[in-house]
């Protein structure tokens, strides 16, 4: 535990915007992802920053540990060092499928059964949300006794009261189910429809703590606008209907993302899933370019990539230009309706070489519906060109993921293409464009395992568990998930 603590402690005293406080109502934020992760998570920190904003309720943050942790003692968590066990409530942030083991490991460190089923009254709440709830939750039906489902701004505060009423257990269940935007596995059957939508007002999110041991390394994290109005196919932030006049998408204005930013912050991360979509961001970043900050973005979208928007990010200490193809080929693209074509892509090439950027990566999915190896031959040609078009002075990096379809998208539906077939169709891009392109992939292997939780059920987290006890391997997964691959 002392090595542990030590590293805790090291951790923290270079942190900035710590929140040491007081409550009846203790709140263990739990990350399932190490720490330089979980701090370069938005949404963990406004969660954070809203629990401890509560009446009478502290919320500390822990995390799964490290990889080179000796795997002894219990999960502490951060702001005093305690036992994760000691508190009243486990929240828990996942963003993805493959976060589910760390979900049980993290509960296996506490102390706290991993099935809800053989919790009782002295064990803490197990409360999950996050990303992966606007996607498929059903799988985390054993595990969790309360599910948020969507955004959590709006129903935050009466969740926490309602954990700490002091009901009995099944009394309190019975009385959180009736509340909107919760899932509660023990009284409901099934996955309520709907997703919780946070109020135009609630935004923007706003980091509390910045830290040089994050993934994004001092950099103030504040939320620039929320959704997305486009409708890419194959997208769970996608717009959806019956959502109002904005599609999906709610802008924050310059002003107050500009407002909304801690004094002395001097690298400031700009988030949101359609960032490049916000009508005023080259504005909001020429500004803090000339307070002297530096300005990171997740991506743009490659229509958007302006001169103007480019300059500003380059003096903003902008390294690398990410953009997403998506689709192989322009066909592709338009099956998606992902509203880029090979134009925007090379434009964007060409003006990166101009600026001198480093490096510019350009992600696609192999395994689409419909692919074909004419496809793959477009997206070897156009990845060259622009190679060609950066003159040398700019890195083209290729990453290529596989398509995983996922619940709530017109292509929830669609097969996985197959561990081998992706893994073949990586290789022929590789070979074809050898050292003009860095060419990175995400294995094939454990996108299947992705592909399997994110249409699985109860049963489905059952065989995370059982693959998760065995060792986590691929083949304790396969073996656990009953498929032949």
């Amino acid at each position: 535990m002392s090595n542990q603590l030590d590293l805790i402690r090291s951790r923290l005293e270079v942190e900035r915007g710590t929140l040491l406080g007081h409550g009846r109502r203790a709140v263990a934020l739990v990350y399932p992802s190490p720490y330089s992760v979980g701090m370069s998570s938005l949404g963990f920190q406004q969660v954070y920053r809203l629990l401890n904003a509560l009446p009478d309720t502290v919320a500390e943050r822990a995390f799964l540990p490290d990889s080179d942790d000796d795997g002894r003692g219990p999960l502490l968590t951060y702001e005093s060092g305690r036992p994760a066990a000691n508190f009243g409530v486990l929240a828990y942030s996942l963003a993805y499928e493959l976060e589910l083991p760390g979900l049980f490991a993290t509960l296996e460190r506490a102390g706290v059964p991993v099935l809800r089923e053989e919790r009782h009254a002295r064990h803490p709440w197990v409360v999950v949300g996050g990303p992966l709830t606007f996607v498929n939750p059903a799988p985390l039906a054993p595990f969790a006794d309360v599910v948020v489902l969507g955004e959590v701004e709006p129903g935050l505060a009466a969740l926490v009261d309602g954990l700490f009423a002091g009901d009995e257990r099944a009394v309190a269940l019975r009385r959180l189910a009736e509340l909107p935007g919760l899932f509660v596995p023990s009284v409901m059957a099934e996955v309520p429809p709907g997703l919780a939508r946070a109020a135009r007002e609630a935004l923007p999110a706003v980091a509390a703590i910045t830290t040089p041991h994050a993934s994004l390394a001092d950099m103030f994290l504040v939320e620039a606008e929320r959704g997305c109005a486009r409708a890419c196919a194959f997208c769970v932030m996608r717009r959806q209907s019956g959502v109002g006049v904005d599609g999906g998408m709610r802008i924050v204005p310059a002003a107050q993302v500009l407002a909304s930013i801690a004094p002395g912050a001097r690298r400031v991360g700009l988030v949101g899933a359609a960032v490049s979509d916000h009508p005023e961001l080259e504005a909001i970043v020429r500004a803090l370019v000339e307070r002297g900050c530096e300005v990171g973005l997740s991506s743009l979208r490659a229509e958007r990539v302006s001169p103007g928007l480019l300059t500003e990010l380059v003096r903003g200490g902008m390294r690398t230009l990410t953009i997403a193809a998506d689709g192989a080929s322009e066909r592709l693209r338009d099956t998606l309706s992902k509203g880029v074509h090979e134009a925007d892509l090379l434009a964007a090439a060409s003006l990166a070489g101009e600026l001198g950027l480093p490096q510019l990566k350009n992600y696609v999915m192999l395994g689409v519906p419909g692919e074909s190896d004419a496809d793959l031959d477009e997206l070897v040609a156009c990845s060259a060109e622009m190679a060609k078009r950066a003159g040398g002075r700019t890195k083209i990096v290729l990453g290529i993921s596989p398509f995983v379809p996922k619940p709530r998208t017109p292509l929830c539906d669609a097969p996985f293409a197959g561990i081998r077939t992706v893994a073949t169709r990586v290789a022929t891009v590789r070979d074809a464009l050898g050292a003009k392109v860095d060419v990175r992939a995400v294995s094939s292997r454990w996108a299947w395992v992705e592909y399997e939780l994110a249409r699985g059920d109860a049963a489905t987290g059952l065989a995370a568990l059982r693959a998760h006890r065995e060792g986590g391997s691929f083949a304790a997964w396969k073996k656990a998930l009953g498929r032949r691959e």
